[in-house]
């Protein structure tokens, strides 16, 4: 088999991608970049199998592989996969659902509890060179008969004031969209102590009702959250979900959470509600523009009331690891004439 290698992948199986057979790495796989059209098409030139992370696999690129007999794709969505010329060439496409649920599942948790307890301001605050004392330290003082009691100081404008934040213990978090991502977090919450609504109309109440986890319709989570944790998909029906009219629904005192897609997100009506206090504040992993532009307001004026990170929900050693077992894996029982567990429904 001819195989065009592309992928992301984790090193310490090298020898067993080079097992498959005649292997050919190109751009990320050997440490570079995104692939230009071009260059896909003439790598792609009498393969049997095109292996990519984030490289087009246009109707073009399959066309120069007259005997493709398989694409695989190590993202949870093969998004860059013409999957519609794929079908018309019955070519199977498989890809890696969940490789990074947990990793995105952990940053949606990191996220929360940076708006908390406002982590993000404090860290900005000290490297500015707020709340710190004189170079070197000063000896600390103990009056007689009292032991050792260190504090930044008790009055409003100290630390302890200004970042005081709140426990997750006993919140709610409401969680939109119930998949393999929702559920982690779910999970996660509830060892923090939360109380968990989620709104999935996808997902039968015998499958979500336990102690402590409740389905509910969208206006109830919304009104009743003190975290509101967005997990979807973009579709017709979740684009621009969280609308003017939703944020107005939360809590002033709740904080907006998004790990998933931005478009789901109306991001102006965002900065409507965080600008005139119609809520606490937001962890954001995804914007509207990507790469966030320097004069954004979650970079300016919003900075402390924003949690921004560059798209790094899923970016952890361990999915790649993950995604690169899921698809040596499959590929094998392609090879063995096995039915495979990650086949893209067209």
């Amino acid at each position: 088999m001819k195989i065009l290698f592309t992928a992301e992948h984790d090193a310490s199986m090298i020898d067993q991608i080079r097992a498959l057979g005649e292997v050919r790495m190109a751009g990320v796989a050997l440490g570079g970049g995104k692939l230009s059209d071009e260059e896909m098409i003439e790598l792609a030139a009498g393969v049997d199998i095109i292996i990519v992370s984030y490289d087009d696999v246009t109707a073009a690129v399959m066309d120069a592989a007259p005997d493709l007999k398989l694409v695989a794709c190590t993202r949870a969505t093969p998004v860059n996969i013409d999957v519609e010329h794929a079908k018309k060439r019955g070519i199977p496409v498989i890809y890696t659902p969940g490789r990074n649920s947990d990793s995105a599942a952990e940053m949606t948790i990191c996220l929360m509890l940076c708006c908390a307890r406002n982590v993000h301001a404090a860290y900005r605050a000290m490297h500015n060179g707020k709340f710190l004392g004189p170079a070197g330290g000063s000896e600390l003082k103990v009056k007689e008969g009292l032991r050792a009691d260190v504090i930044w100081g008790s009055g409003p404008d100290s630390p302890y004031a200004v970042f005081k934040g709140c426990d997750l213990k006993n919140k709610t978090l409401g969680i939109i969209g119930y998949g393999s991502i929702g559920r982690r977090v779910g999970d996660i919450a509830s060892a923090f102590g939360m109380n968990v609504l989620l709104f999935d109309p996808y997902v039968s109440e015998v499958d979500v009702n336990r102690p402590g986890r409740t389905k509910v319709d969208l206006e109830t989570l919304l009104r009743q959250s003190d975290f509101v944790s967005c997990h979807l998909k973009v579709t017709p029906s979740t684009r621009g979900l969280m609308s003017a009219e939703r944020f107005a629904l939360m809590k002033p005192t709740a904080y907006f959470i998004n790990t998933s897609r931005a478009a789901v997100v109306d991001e102006a009506a965002l900065i409507a509600a965080l600008r005139e206090g119609r809520i606490a504040g937001a962890g954001l992993d995804v914007f509207e523009k990507e790469p966030l532009p320097a004069d954004h307001p979650f970079v300016n004026d919003l900075a402390d009331k924003v949690v921004i990170t560059p798209h790094i929900g899923g970016a952890t050693r361990d999915a790649i690891t993950n995604h690169t077992i899921m698809l040596l894996s499959d590929i094998e029982r392609y090879f063995k004439g096995e039915p495979m567990l990650y086949t893209y429904r067209y």
